[in-house]
């Protein structure tokens, strides 16, 4: 008699049995790699492409999609999309919202890679890369992928003001300091492009030899003058919109029920610059707990664990650049500013504990803690212990 075995059904590697259309967009200035996975389809991935930019056909590809499916399945299933945050910005998320797709935007560094020295990587293996990652994460799968909370055009023009003066600024230095290299190699030092009389004491200057300042030389000067002056011009148009922006927020009724930059402005030490970036960075945003500030910040602490080896790598820098570098600035001020305080105290006595060692490791921990501290005061009005208010 012939024996028969049963095999047992061995488990598919991607989940088929779906609710909706997951589609994954690899967006590049030329073309658009679109992966989908769709019911009815089994375990293959379709490919199609569109051009870049070209949100019609995009929208029309998704309505193909969903045809398809109604054609084997019968039913009519969302569409749900993932994509990077990147280059493009979040106004390809807004048109998905705006046409009712569930859209969500991944920050690409947070995807799990191969970490073999010499890995394959194409837009087709990566756009199914990323729609394993986004059905591991409607799974409910912990820590998969960390989506970005896109925010709202308000938002993200609000903080155009900071950036856009941090990069006036690095001009800035930039100019004064070509024009004092090429006073230096005439042997003239001590003069000063920003201050008001630059053009009268460029007329003064002698070289170190004691012969007037050469006629192109001083030609040359008198251009990078002009490019400084029209700088501190648009520096001075930019703070002059932060402090209009602050001060709307400080009189608005409104402004009493969300975090705004006007409460951060009471705190001595906090000026309206460390302000506004605190507020257009990273404290406009919800947050549920203090370790998402910290880590939105890339200030919080990456430890290094494995059998007997254990110890900390320092802070992660995975978050928000510009308020990180803001909150270190700001900590060695709030030591001046605010020395009675709760958290000086902290620094001081830690500081003191190793001898004096420890400066930088515990700077970057107090700007850990004001942060947090800072977040608490704006949700809900918790005064830092023994700051003091500048209108007290």
């Amino acid at each position: 008699m012939e024996a028969g075995t049963s095999q047992p059904h061995s488990p598919t590697a991607i989940r088929t049995d779906l609710a909706a259309i997951f589609v994954s967009l690899e967006l590049s200035r030329s073309t658009w790699p679109i992966t989908s996975l769709s019911p009815g389809n089994g375990e293959k991935m379709s490919k199609h492409s569109v051009v870049g930019g070209d949100v019609t056909a995009l929208l029309g590809r998704f309505t193909q999609l969903q045809e398809k499916v109604r054609s084997r399945t019968g039913n009519q299933v969302p569409i749900v999309s993932i994509q990077e945050a990147g280059l493009d910005g979040f106004w390809i998320d807004r048109v998905l919202k705006a046409n009712g797709i569930e859209r969500y935007v991944v920050d690409p560094a947070s995807i799990a890679t191969s970490r073999r020295r010499r890995r394959a990587k194409t837009d087709k293996l990566d756009g199914e890369a990323l729609v394993r990652a986004l059905l591991a994460f409607k799974r409910g799968e912990p820590r998969v992928c960390a989506m970005v909370n896109a925010p709202s055009p308000e938002e993200e023009d609000r903080r155009r003001l900071c950036r856009e003066r941090k990069v006036l600024i690095a001009e800035r230095v930039k100019h004064v300091n070509r024009i004092k290299g090429l006073l230096f190699g005439q042997g003239i030092s001590g003069y000063e492009p920003l201050r008001k009389n630059r053009r009268k004491q460029l007329d003064e200057l002698h070289t170190g030899d004691g012969r007037p300042l050469p006629t192109h030389l001083k030609t040359q000067i008198s251009r990078e003058l002009d490019r400084l002056e029209l700088l501190l011009e648009q520096i001075t148009a930019v703070e002059n919109e932060r402090d209009t922006l602050l001060a709307a927020q400080k009189n608005s009724v409104a402004a009493t029920l969300i975090p705004t930059g006007a409460m951060l402005c009471e705190v001595k030490g906090v000026g309206l610059e460390f302000a506004a970036v605190l507020w257009t960075e990273g404290l406009f945003r919800h947050f549920d707990n203090r370790r998402q500030v910290a880590a939105y910040a890339g200030l919080a602490p990456t430890p290094w664990q494995s059998g007997t080896i254990d110890h900390e790598q320092g802070v992660s820098k995975a978050g928000n650049p510009r308020l990180r570098t803001t909150m270190i600035q700001l900590s060695w001020l709030w030591l001046r500013h605010q020395p009675q305080s709760a958290l000086s105290q902290w620094f001081t006595a830690r500081v003191q504990s190793s001898g004096g060692r420890a400066k930088k490791s515990a700077i970057v921990a107090l700007a850990r803690k004001l942060l947090v501290a800072l977040w608490k005061y704006v949700i809900a009005g918790v005064v830092i212990e023994g700051a003091v208010l500048k209108t007290a």
